[in-house]
């Protein structure tokens, strides 16, 4: 290709970034008058149903060379401006910068929205649970190490929905400013550790492991200690100076972590949408066998079950299932109806769009 070619080829480039910032001005401007209603109707700025109908739309006029994960990340960011021209939104997650859920938060929500760190699990509930945030972003289970304990206990305790969900892939990186040879503490989440279990093992035998109350907590802690490394994200290695040693050092290279979008709201249905459901059985034979045969009966999938100490009552154990259906369905209805007559409480903890992308 000539010089001459490449210019012009450069030219065509400036023109059309002209126009996509004429077309996204434009854009803009209906949101604006959008906003006017929202707010006017007291109708909630982020709508899930219509975040899945937008990105199902766009992903499906996407004929390359971009990937459908680059379009979704570049409409996620304008709806994130979207946001914050309608009204300015505070997303809660688990503190601090850098670490998964904050990442999670940006990839979701992007980066026009603030997002506010919480010490804990239950204080993401909590600034949810007071109006004191907006939204708040949890993690629910990982495909790897399984549910988020954490998670499940918290809603035992707070009056919030679930709004929407994320599928964000988790990649982990060993990080330190010393070598590795002197290596003799190695920290992370518990959960993060689970997920590198194997790796560590083998790569690190005799290595002290020391468990911190998140990801990046453990890369803050690197960074004042030459002999300590930790499994954290890139941007929390670049938040807090600390170089990454070993890429992609999860188990499984494919890492996922399902995250829960918390929230005062109901979603309404988009078509595609899971509900999730937690229920306490009664002391009676055959009472799970029950609830369960209660949504086959109705044609409802369950795609996730899970189940805690209710903390309440000694080996009293509190249920968590997935159905692929909207609280708003007749079956879904009769099914929760019909299986409360086997259950000392049953709550519909929010029905959602099911995710697309992992983001």
């Amino acid at each position: 290709m000539s010089e001459t070619n490449l210019d012009d080829l450069r030219q065509q480039i400036d023109t059309l970034d002209t126009t996509l910032v004429e077309l996204l001005s434009e854009r803009a401007n209906v949101v604006v008058k959008i906003g006017e209603f929202k707010r006017d109707s007291e109708t909630p700025i982020y709508a899930p149903h219509r975040e899945r109908a937008v990105l199902d739309k766009v992903l499906a006029a996407n004929n390359g060379p971009l990937s459908d994960k680059t379009i979704e990340a570049i409409y996620r960011e304008l709806m994130s401006g979207s946001f914050q021209i309608e009204k300015p939104l505070a997303i809660a997650y688990l503190a601090p910068r850098g670490s998964f859920s904050h990442i999670a938060a940006i990839r979701h929500f992007g980066s026009s929205v603030e997002c506010i760190g919480a010490q804990t699990i239950e204080s993401v509930f909590r600034e949810v649970a007071g109006g004191h945030c907006n939204y708040g972003l949890v993690p629910y289970e990982n495909s790897t190490s399984g549910s988020i304990t954490d998670t499940l206990d918290a809603f035992q305790n707070h009056d919030v929905s679930i709004y929407a969900e994320a599928l964000i892939d988790i990649r982990h990186n060993l990080l330190c400013n010393g070598p590795k040879e002197q290596i003799t503490h190695i920290a992370s989440k518990p959960q993060v550790i689970a997920q590198c279990r194997k790796w560590l093992h083998a790569m690190f035998p005799h290595v002290e492991i020391v468990e911190t109350i998140s990801s990046a907590a453990a890369v803050q802690k690197a960074s004042s200690d030459d002999t300590t490394a930790a499994i954290g994200s890139e941007p929390a290695g670049i938040e807090y100076g600390v170089k990454i040693s070993m890429k992609n050092v999860q188990d499984r290279d494919e890492n996922i972590t399902r995250f829960l979008v918390l929230s005062k709201e109901t979603a309404e249905p988009s078509g595609d949408d899971k509900s999730t459901i937690m229920f306490t059985t009664k002391h009676e034979p055959g009472a799970l066998v029950d609830v369960l045969a209660s949504f086959r009966d109705n044609g409802i999938n369950l795609s996730h079950i899970d189940k805690r100490p209710s903390g309440k009552t000694n080996w009293d154990y509190t249920f968590y299932i997935d159905a692929d259906a909207h609280q708003s369905e007749e079956s879904l209805q009769i099914a929760v109806k019909t299986a409360s007559e086997y259950c000392k409480s049953i709550e519909v903890l929010g029905s959602y769009p099911r995710a697309g992308q992992i983001l």
